[in-house]
């Protein structure tokens, strides 16, 4: 495959990035994402919105984040420099408030004053529920059941905070699913509810929306490393499902050849179709990490030879789906960012290294990123750093990882 340099990350109008993108979705729901793509559009260049969702981040959501100089992870690589990226520490608990913020702001735009979403860890349920009580919008969050076992204790906050939480039975009863339900609705009562999906995925706009809506975490990264060292840092490392957080902070470093971009991708418990939710490192002679279209968008997708869509697996929820944001899979094609993977036995030891040494507990996701990290860092000179996103913390995922060690 011939790879070319890139320099910018756009979409054409239509929603792709090069083949990935676009729009693929039954008829119903063309005028919906129509007059969703025309208030983003007006939004997106009108700076009261940008200067609301900029207030609201900081004075209720805690931005920015710090930077945080991992010092004692650091001295275990031996090499580069650790910086962690302290999305960890936003008002409920992940990254996905930034995206939940911005899009409860466009709903309220639009006068729709029913809000769904799909969830998987149950991050960005908890901070679509977080958004929707204090807008007094009405919430229902879709999950799938095993999501819902797995992740008990936001499925608690979300109810908590006044959502509705659906339990979908159907599939794997996992991400895919839920979104599948979450569409079934939308297309059901596009008159008066806003979808507000979570990750960097989805039909035209989703993907450039809830990129730009990430995007300050790469913004506060990039002043932030510039400030502490003087330099870009040599590579930023961030754990990818369907990718908002990773191209969060990829994007405003795109334009800098010289920064490596590192997606970590859950290697689940083996390599063989089903084990895992690694798109880009399943062989295409096994059936996996084809081109296709799920959901609404062409991108990577874990197929078997028939074309059906994989079961995958995952320790962790929000890495547990089929298909990955389409910007990645052409920032992959392209060459301009890498993709490798985590085990679950890697991740849990990403999991339990950063609370040991730094008294950090991260997010199962998160956590994809430690080890891959401490290897990049060791072959690095000390004078680099590397910036890990620490996408959420693992509050939820303590009473799992704990089952997981007595068994």
């Amino acid at each position: 495959m011939q790879r070319s340099t890139i320099t910018a990350s756009e979409p054409d109008e239509d929603g792709h990035w090069g083949q990935f993108g676009g729009r693929y979705v039954p008829e119903t729901l063309v005028a919906p994402l129509d007059e969703l793509t025309k208030e983003f559009t007006r939004a997106r260049h009108d700076a009261d919105f940008w200067c609301e969702l900029d207030q609201r981040l900081r004075d209720y959501c805690g931005r920015p984040t710090p930077l945080f100089h991992a010092q004692r992870l650091t001295a275990h690589a031996g090499g580069a420099q650790i910086y962690l990226k302290r999305e960890d520490l936003s008002h409920t608990g992940s990254h996905k408030i930034n995206n939940a913020m911005g899009q409860a702001l466009l709903a309220r735009r639009m006068g729709k004053r029913r809000i769904i979403a799909e969830t998987g860890a149950g991050q960005h349920g908890v901070a679509t529920a977080t958004v929707c009580a204090m807008f007094g919008l009405q919430c229902i969050i879709y999950m799938g059941a095993e999501d819902m076992r797995r992740q008990a204790l936001n499925v608690f906050r979300m109810r908590l905070l006044g959502a509705e939480v659906v339990a979908v039975n159907a599939g794997a009863r996992t991400l895919k699913d839920a979104i599948n339900e979450a569409l079934r609705d939308w297309v059901t009562n596009v008159h008066d509810t806003y979808y507000l999906l979570g990750s960097a995925l989805g039909p035209h706009p989703y993907p450039l929306m809830v990129r730009e809506f990430q995007r300050v975490i790469g913004r506060e990264a990039r002043e932030q490393i510039l400030s502490a060292t003087g330099h870009l840092p040599r590579a930023l490392i961030a754990c990818v499902g369907g990718g908002s957080n990773s191209i969060g902070l990829f994007h405003p470093f795109i334009g800098d050849q010289s920064v490596r971009l590192i997606g970590v991708e859950a290697g689940g418990r083996a390599d063989s179709l089903g084990e895992h939710a690694a798109r880009f490192h399943t062989s295409v002679a096994s059936g996996g990490g084809r081109i296709g279209v799920l959901q609404g968008t062409m991108s990577y997708v874990l197929q078997n030879d028939t074309g059906q869509i994989a079961t995958t697996h995952s320790i962790s929820a929000g890495l547990d789906y089929a298909a990955i944001g389409p910007e990645h899979a052409f920032l992959h094609d392209s060459g301009r960012a890498e993709y490798i993977c985590a085990s679950d036995a890697e991740a849990l030891e990403g999991f339990t290294l950063c609370a040991e040494l730094e008294g950090i507990i991260p997010a199962l996701e998160s956590s994809h990123a430690i080890i891959p990290a401490v290897r990049i860092a060791c072959e690095l000179p000390q004078s680099d750093a590397i910036i890990v996103n620490l996408s959420g913390r693992g509050d939820k995922d303590v009473q799992l990882v704990a089952e997981l060690y007595v068994t």
